[in-house]
């Protein structure tokens, strides 16, 4: 799909970095840690040059060693694991938003979440601005170790990075912060545990479930959500999560739900989340190229990180506007 450059604004980043994060422990299904590598092969670096950004790829990353001296537990599995890459991670999201640039974390499952929300927390706290995080996925990834089903800490991700208790020993005695769970929009889910739905709705977590994206339409809900944001002078980071995808187009990810986003939603989210100005980092995370054909999946998320970029069929400068008036 050959795109258009266009103009990005001078609020908007030209530097990008691609970060790999090829961690999978915190995932029931093993693959994961070949997601990087799955995404770099689709052409994820020569995509995003082609838009005319400066993009670095940085590599991957590794846990912290030795491993944080925490107790992994039937609740919490790979907890020493989790915490020596959440870690790493927040420590490199932070320095990559201080330095300017924005950051692409490539995963690698949903766990690697706690530690480049956090890093991006730190950064927007002390340039005193207020985060936002939109989480697409088919999970709430709201568990604890109190309701968390499985011991899968890919589960507990927005949990954590929420405050809730049990968690703490993630980040130890490192820095840490708290994003306010209004801050948080979950959207495309259509999988959350019964414990898990009640403590959303105690928190009051913004739940876009597919039964709204039927009703509404994205677009509804995504202006709902970039207006919040451009209100409150906010930052916004995007957790895009493979199986918020339908799985007929990405099957590539262990935790497949069906009925996930189109597409063409998913296409229109992108476009959106690049004309507002507003994304400053971005993860991919839960590819599993072992489980993907042909590299479906991959290939999709390139083509959607690059619609989150500016690639465009046409510029549409002044398109809206015409249609509104009938001109087209």
């Amino acid at each position: 799909m050959d795109g258009t450059q266009i103009d990005r604004g001078q609020d908007r980043p030209s530097r990008i970095a691609l970060v790999g994060a090829p961690v999978e422990v915190g995932a029931g299904h093993r693959g994961a840690v070949m997601g990087p590598a799955g995404l770099r092969t689709a052409g994820l670096l020569p995509s995003l040059q082609g838009l005319g950004f400066e993009v670095e790829d940085q590599g991957d990353l590794a846990p912290a060693r030795p491993l944080p001296a925490v107790v992994e537990t039937p609740q919490m599995r790979f907890l020493p694991e989790i915490a020596g890459w959440s870690r790493v991670l927040s420590d490199r999201a932070y320095a990559l938003m201080g330095q300017g640039v924005l950051p692409i974390f490539l995963g690698g499952d949903h766990s690697l979440s706690m530690g480049t929300v956090n890093g991006v927390l730190r950064h927007c706290r002390e340039a005193g601005r207020e985060l936002f995080v939109l989480w697409l996925d088919a999970h709430a990834d709201f568990n604890t170790p109190a309701t968390t089903p499985s011991g899968n800490m890919h589960g507990m991700s927005a949990a954590l990075l929420c405050g809730e208790p049990g968690l703490d020993d993630v980040f130890g005695a490192e820095p840490r912060e708290r994003l306010d769970p209004q801050n948080l929009t979950i959207l495309g889910a259509r999988s959350i545990d019964r414990e898990e739905r009640a403590l959303l709705r105690r928190r009051g977590v913004e739940v876009f479930d597919m039964r709204l994206v039927d009703e509404y339409g994205v677009s509804v809900l995504m202006r709902r959500i970039l207006d919040k944001v451009a209100a409150r002078n906010g930052v916004l980071h995007v957790s895009l999560d493979v199986d918020f995808l339908d799985p007929s187009i990405a099957p590539g990810v262990g935790t497949t739900v069906p009925g996930g986003a189109t597409y063409r939603e998913a296409h229109l989210i992108m476009e959106m989340l690049y004309d507002s100005g507003l994304v400053g980092s971005l993860d991919v995370v839960e590819l599993n190229p072992f489980l993907d054909d042909r590299g479906k999946s991959a290939l999709l998320l390139v083509d959607l990180v690059s619609s989150l970029f500016g690639r465009q069929i046409i510029e549409r400068v002044g398109a809206v506007e015409r249609a509104a008036s009938g001109a087209l």
